[in-house]
């Protein structure tokens, strides 16, 4: 694992109609719009803010974790609007010794269904094998959430089980996930 192609600088990745790039106090609004539908979070591990200041501090948040090499929080951005910010995408988890890193993401609901989500995993998922020399990426997924769920499968992950009661989520307590996963050695950039 390159894990200096991730944290010597904040990566911007760019596909044909999106850039990944970082999120900055400028994104506020529409970082805010995102986290203050309680559909975004429906599946997610974590809690809607239904507060300006709240979001505004998570964003500091981001930087932190960056800084930490723990976590990388990118904006979803759509070329063709003025570069809004459409969504997040996450890396997480890095583990390096056996290679492998975790990642999520959500989309502001108005952008559901136009393959936002999996553009961006896709985008992602070449920058960590090809740049980052990652050998395991995984996700995991609620049962319910059939849409990342393809999202996923479009992206070539496999479906490895069940992990029954396996996680505490914020306002969920503890729940089933299923965790997929694509190999390094299974990746073919199409």
């Amino acid at each position: 694992m390159n894990i200096e192609k991730v944290f010597a600088g904040f990566p911007v990745l760019e596909s044909t109609n999106l850039i990944l790039k970082k999120i900055e106090e400028v994104h506020l609004q529409e970082l805010y719009s995102i986290y203050d539908n309680d559909k975004v979070f429906k599946y997610c591990g974590m809690i809607p803010r239904h507060n300006l200041q709240t979001v505004s501090k998570m964003i500091g948040h981001f930087d932190k974790d960056y800084d930490k090499k723990r976590r990388v929080k990118w904006g979803i951005f759509q070329k063709n609007q003025s570069n809004k910010l459409v969504g997040i995408l996450e890396s997480m988890d890095f583990n390096q010794k056996v290679n492998v890193v975790t990642i999520g993401y959500y989309l502001a609901e108005d952008y559901w269904g136009k393959g936002i989500a999996t553009e961006s995993v896709h985008t992602l998922v070449k920058f960590l094998f090809e740049e980052v020399n990652i050998n395991r990426i995984q996700a995991e997924v609620m049962p319910a959430n059939e849409i990342s769920k393809k999202v996923l499968l479009k992206n070539g992950f496999m479906k490895e089980g069940l992990l029954r009661q396996a996680s505490l989520w914020s306002d969920k307590g503890v729940v089933d996930l299923e965790i997929y996963s694509i190999l390094k050695e299974e990746y073919t950039n199409n």
